[in-house]
């Protein structure tokens, strides 16, 4: 299978005059990350002399500077260079798994051209750190695939309407473990599907590095100088903080900015580093990726879900290969927060979900 890759760019013009350069935010990135100019030129592959001419290009544009060079010291950002690498950041984890899930939809209609078989496996799936890392494996082994992100709930709707293969969604683990299932029992089916394990991981708090507003728990969203970025409704990660609120016996409206949201755990994460919140919620990975601190609240375990007819379809089989393989599970347990479990261990329903061995009836009635 061919592999597509789209990745976001964007740019600054001013009205009616220069463009700035895509160059030169890379070089900002670049910066920021390696410290150094001299050490971003080697990263990009450019000269010290061009790299200092993309600079001098975006400060005439802006009128202000956007590197500080010191001796012994390295260079660094002004504010100005700092919010356009954050900006970068925030476009680059908002748009990149919606991007991922129409760079696959046009590789399969690629391969549907270019190979006579137009059969490949379709996966709807809860954005996650270890899909992200199944799909580079599926396309690394050259299984035809068509993978698309949207929120749990869409994704069993999908497989229940035959709308894809396989279903990824997320359920607490303890207390909550329940409530997530009965949430989702309209589009299980005891008697037809079966679960695959994936993974764990851990939900929890996204904080600035050194927690400066002292953030440690769900009380601490209430307070006024508190702003929180939220995950849109609909979405298991959304679903999973509205119980721990009722729980706590917090109501949404004290919290600021519960009703602004982004669609990946990501996306909150940027939004905290860029200083446009001071907390989030949502899994540990992005959190240390964006220099975070991370307080862990809750574990849940990461499934994927098919129908049993189609465990014996090649594509399938294929996608158990790999979740067996010592490789991916090496490599989901480099993730921070994300632990192999039994990944790829087929179960029933009511073997993984102790709330459903009490619905016998359920089971007739599917």
């Amino acid at each position: 299978m061919h592999e597509v890759t789209i990745r976001p760019q964007w740019t600054i013009r001013q009205a009616g005059g220069a463009v700035l350069a895509p160059r030169v935010i890379e070089l900002l990135v670049q910066v920021h990350a390696q410290g150094s100019l001299a050490s971003a030129c080697k990263v990009l592959g450019v000269s010290y002399r061009h790299a200092w001419e993309l600079v001098r290009q975006g400060e005439t544009l802006f009128g202000e500077p956007l590197v500080v060079m010191e001796r012994g010291k390295g260079s660094t950002l002004t504010a100005l260079g700092e919010k356009l690498v954050w900006a970068d950041r925030r476009i680059s984890a908002r748009l990149s798994p919606m991007l991922d899930s129409l760079a696959s939809e046009l590789g399969a209609e690629i391969e549907k051209v270019l190979s006579s078989a137009s059969a490949l496996l379709r996966v709807h799936a809860s954005h996650g750190f270890a899909i992200e890392t199944l799909r580079r494996f599926l396309v690394a082994e050259g299984v035809p695939n068509d993978l698309k992100y949207c929120g749990s709930v869409e994704a069993l709707a999908s497989l229940h309407n035959a709308g894809c293969d396989v279903a990824g969604f997320h359920v607490p683990v303890g207390e909550f473990e329940a409530p997530a299932v009965a949430y989702y029992l309209p589009w299980l089916s005891l008697r037809s599907q079966k679960i695959i394990n994936v993974a764990s991981r851990h939900q929890g708090l996204m904080v600035a590095q050194g927690n400066p507003k002292k953030i440690y728990a769900l009380k601490d969203l209430q307070r006024r100088d508190v702003r929180f970025i939220n995950r849109q409704a609909g979405s298991g990660t959304r679903f999973l903080l509205d119980m721990l609120l009722q729980k706590e016996g917090i109501e949404p409206t004290q919290i600021k900015g519960y009703e602004q949201c982004e669609y990946t755990h990501a996306a909150v994460a940027a939004f905290v580093a860029s200083g446009m919140a001071d907390a989030g919620y949502g899994v540990e990975t992005p959190a240390r990726q964006f220099n975070l601190e991370f307080i862990p609240s809750q574990t849940e375990r990461y499934f994927l879900l098919c129908d049993e007819r189609s465990l014996a379809t090649p594509f399938v089989q294929q996608m158990l290969d790999i979740l067996r393989s010592e490789a991916f599970r090496h490599a989901v347990d480099q993730l921070p927060g994300y632990q192999a479990d039994e990944c790829g261990r087929i179960a029933e329903l009511d073997e993984i979900f102790q709330s459903l061995r009490a619905r016998p009836s359920r089971r007739a009635r599917h």
